[in-house]
């Protein structure tokens, strides 16, 4: 039961080192990490003294495990604006229906600035795409002209946004 010995093992959770990892590949996270990317998740500004304080590690030793979680991949401290508030006034959801492999579809999404998330899904629709564009004319050339004529695309069926009510960003932690 070698998995368990390695589960059970305690990592000291002050050391930015401890690189274990699950044999899938996913980073190990602690709950001192969880408690620095939920700081982080709450104000991305933070400073790494206040952080190290609620988390009980200095200043240096957070700055190390921020820095390994943004190589890792596990997170990124970005600024997140209100599209309304910058002058893009539709966002909208599309299914996409794609005959054969979605891949290239998906790729090819994901490289159209309107574009802000693309997941490939098994149900209803192969591929969702969230999108924010200026007005419904950008958005009605997006889905027309850009979307329907990619190569693969059988169908596509949007969800226009009307208000949005709740959008956060703080999985992962509780």
């Amino acid at each position: 039961m070698q998995s368990e010995l390695v589960a059970s093992r305690s990592a000291d959770p002050r050391d930015p080192r401890d690189s274990r990892e699950p044999r899938n590949g996913t980073p190990h996270l602690d709950a001192v990490s969880l408690a620095i990317i939920e700081q982080l998740q709450e104000d991305g500004r933070r400073p790494y003294a206040a952080i190290g304080k609620a988390v009980g590690l200095s200043e240096a030793a957070v700055r190390q495990r921020v820095q390994k979680l943004l190589d890792q991949g596990v997170m990124q401290i970005v600024a997140v604006t209100d599209p309304l508030t910058v002058g893009f006034r539709r966002q909208a959801m599309v299914g996409i229906n794609v005959e054969g492999d979605a891949e290239g579809v998906a790729d090819a999404l994901t490289a159209m600035s309107e574009v802000e998330y693309v997941v490939m899904t098994a149900g209803s629709f192969d591929i969702l795409a969230e999108i924010v564009c200026e007005d419904d004319d950008h958005l009605l050339g997006v889905i027309n002209k850009r979307i329907r004529s990619l190569p693969g695309v059988r169908t596509t069926e949007s969800f226009v946004y009307l208000k949005l009510k709740k959008q956060t960003y703080m999985w992962g932690t509780r």
